[in-house]
């Protein structure tokens, strides 16, 4: 295992063994990368993630491993150099190829000619001695083989069957697919006319080599064929590819030749190419997933540490036509005080009503921001908003909607609002949103918050775990206020998980708040691994202990209770008390337990304790002419916000219902290798406006200038 995951990271071996130790023990990434450094020789995150993969990718491979030996030993077939290839196979296709020639499958022509008795007929054929087959294969004319033409065409599907087994050859085609293979597309006629099917157009008649095709073209032209639009073909140079196996085959110029010949045919139409097309199409599949499921959890990180408002009472607006604005005022902790609706656009056009009321509350609830949900009718409800005159100085956010809707109809809202309906859980949600996103959004299942390209086409499971991950990371990153945390937020914490993150919500609601990290223990079923692994993630506000609140674990309570005694000071004295810390000599501190990067760390927590790693929320505001898209023409600049990241470029919202594109041609003057090096999501920047198509309803745009890092 560690020889495996040494070749495929390439990350230093004591590394990889010290962290596989930890992995074993049940430790947790989030752990791992912040609390034992010493051990990974300080890996980060993303480099313990690696160790885990290839971790899991061995195993599956030892799995399988073992059910095929198990398999073949059961057969009577296992021989000592079979095995001894399957136990030092490396990757999953050659030990599938290793397994073909005795699989069980359903019957075929092979099978069934073997069953007339046909085998050794083929053998004859393949030693490639006789010129008198027809003769030869008169013997084994029977009751089921009419004619020596059905002994040798029985023949022929044997050796077509060999032809399809022999690893050397699997593994020729497979080189030319690789580098050689075509993907081409052909419209279905019947479907031109179909709306749908035009979101398509571009690839009704596509051709491109497949090792070169970007990961979100591939995944388009998948959808197009799986809705029905077109038609996929895999090509490649048949003729070089049947001349590699004839050569392979073929050692004389006689009627046995000629056989083998029809055979070589048959095994690649019939066999070989249409099961290694599909392969190679698939192995592209994946890769298009593993680029596109990459953007996606990029954008996710960006997205939960996007810029939380703090704790703050906001008014919340989810804007609307005709079924009205809902309106939903939050204390800072984003506790419900009250809601109802607003009409001030049509039909009923009740704008003086409605801004009485917003003005109103916002008094009467010592509202400080309010949050605008930018759906239908978000930029006629900030406009009316922003002609309210305040008594006091209130921020106005235009906040993302995505997912709302699938957290106001979830479970987890029933649970928190079982008196209300959708309408105020998502209203709701908008206002949490802005106090602060990552705790808000870890209620939503990930893939259902809008920040990926094709993230329903690509392979859930892989999805899933890989933004579980992210998530995970995130909330770890930032840490948890375990007196305040929703069961969403504190089952990602580090060791916790959703059963004991719900005995969590259980004890504080009988017990009261925490007042101490040692109090954790006393949760039902929470033992010594899970506090060991969550204990420095969970934050403890105004509790007994100071270091309850920052990122120090537990476990360095008495490192930093001898640092306090060294310096004459107590605990509290040394937190945040910059020119005693620089003071401290780690070195008198190093022991067998606690190592310099170990004490870096808390050196740099205790100079900052809880400081939070995201920035504070920033006001935006859109240019108030632009109303949708009948008023952009090309050359205007205008301000956006980042909505979308993918692959070919970003997507930006400049206050319209259509997102504008930036391609990645046009994001700089140089190459672009990754998007995410350029923009990030939620950035504020500046675009300029180079085309407008308004009946596809396409925007193209130009980064014109960054306005906030």
């Amino acid at each position: 295992m560690i020889n495996y995951i040494l070749e495929n990271t390439k990350l230093p071996k004591d590394s990889i063994v010290n962290t596989v130790i930890l992995l074993n023990q049940d430790c947790t990434i989030p752990f791992i990368s912040r609390y034992r450094k010493e051990a990974t020789g300080n890996l980060d995150e993303v480099q313990i993630g690696d160790i885990v993969k290839y971790k899991e990718q061995f195993e599956t491979l030892e799995k399988r491993k073992t059910t095929i030996l198990k398999a073949l030993d059961e057969q009577g077939v296992l021989t000592t150099e079979l095995k001894i290839k399957i136990n030092n196979c490396k990757d999953s296709i050659t030990l599938e190829d290793l397994y073909l020639p005795f699989k069980k499958s359903r019957k075929t022509k092979a099978e069934t000619a073997r069953q007339n008795g046909l085998e050794p007929l083929a053998k004859i054929i393949m030693f490639q001695n006789s010129n008198d087959l027809l003769s030869v294969a008169q013997r084994f004319v029977s009751q089921t083989i009419v004619s020596s033409e059905d002994a040798l065409e029985g023949a022929r599907h044997i050796i077509a069957e060999w032809i399809n087994e022999r690893i050397d050859i699997r593994t020729n085609l497979r080189q030319q697919l690789e580098r050689h293979a075509i993907i081409s597309t052909k419209v279905i006629k019947s479907k031109l006319k179909n709306e749908d099917a035009q979101k398509f157009r571009d690839y009704f008649e596509w051709e491109e080599a497949l090792s070169r095709i970007p990961s979100h073209r591939l995944l388009a032209i998948l959808r197009a064929e799986k809705e029905g639009f077109i038609r996929i073909k895999i090509d490649i140079d048949n003729e070089r590819a049947l001349d590699y196996i004839d050569r392979k085959l073929i050692k004389s110029q006689n009627e046995s030749a000629d056989h083998i010949e029809l055979a070589i045919t048959d095994a690649y139409k019939r066999l070989l190419f249409p099961s290694l097309s599909n392969e190679a199409l698939q192995k592209a599949k994946d890769k298009a997933d593993e680029a596109a499921i990459s953007i996606f959890a990029k954008n996710l990180k960006q997205l939960l540490l996007g810029s939380p408002l703090g704790e703050k009472r906001v008014l919340a607006i989810d804007p609307g036509f005709r079924s009205g604005c809902k309106l939903v005022c939050l204390d800072e902790k984003g506790d419900l005080k009250h809601n109802e609706n607003i009409y001030p656009h049509a039909p009923k056009n009740d704008q003086t009503g409605a801004m009485k009321k917003i003005s109103f509350l916002t008094e009467a609830y010592k509202i400080e921001a309010i949050a605008i949900g930018n759906g239908t009718a978000s930029r006629e409800t900030e406009a009316l908003v922003r002609k309210i005159r305040f008594n006091r100085d209130i921020q106005v956010f235009v906040v993302s909607e995505a997912g709302a809707s699938i957290y106001s109809a979830s479970k987890i809202a029933r649970d928190e609002f079982p008196n209300y309906d959708v309408t105020v859980r998502g209203s709701v949600s908008i206002g949490r949103r802005l106090q602060d996103p990552l705790a808000e959004l870890v209620k939503i299942d990930a893939k259902s918050i809008g920040v990926g390209q094709y993230q329903h086409d690509v392979d859930q499971s892989k999805l899933k775990k890989e933004l579980d991950v992210v998530v995970e990371n995130c909330v770890n990153s930032v840490g948890v206020n375990i007196n305040t945390a929703s069961h969403s937020l504190l089952s990602y914490v580090s060791g916790i998980g959703p059963k004991l993150a719900e005995n969590i919500v259980n004890y504080r609601s009988k017990k009261g708040k925490f007042t101490s990290r040692k109090d954790i223990k006393k949760v039902p079923r929470l033992g010594d691994k899970a506090f060991e692994q969550g204990a420095g993630f969970l934050r403890i506000k105004d509790g007994n202990n100071p270091l309850d609140d920052s990122a120090v674990h537990p476990e360095s309570y008495l490192v930093v209770q001898q640092m306090a005694k060294d310096m004459r000071v107590s605990i509290s004295e040394l937190i945040g008390n910059k020119s005693i810390l620089q003071q401290i000599d780690l070195k008198n501190y190093v022991s067998n337990s606690v190592g310099l990067p170990t004490l870096q760390d808390i050196i740099k927590e205790l100079e900052k304790p809880g400081l939070d790693i995201r920035e504070q929320a920033k006001v935006f505001t859109f240019n108030q002419n632009i109303k949708t898209i009948n008023d952009l023409s090309e050359g205007q600049l205008l301000p956006g916000i980042v909505n979308n990241i993918t692959a070919f470029g970003c997507f930006v919202d400049v206050g319209i219902k259509e997102s504008g594109l930036i391609h990645v041609s046009n994001l700089s003057d140089s190459f672009v290798k990754d998007v995410n090096e350029h923009v990030h999501l939620h950035q504020q920047i500046v675009v300029k406006v180079l085309e407008v198509d308004v009946a596809r309803k396409r925007i193209q745009l130009k980064l014109h200038k960054k306005t906030d890092a």
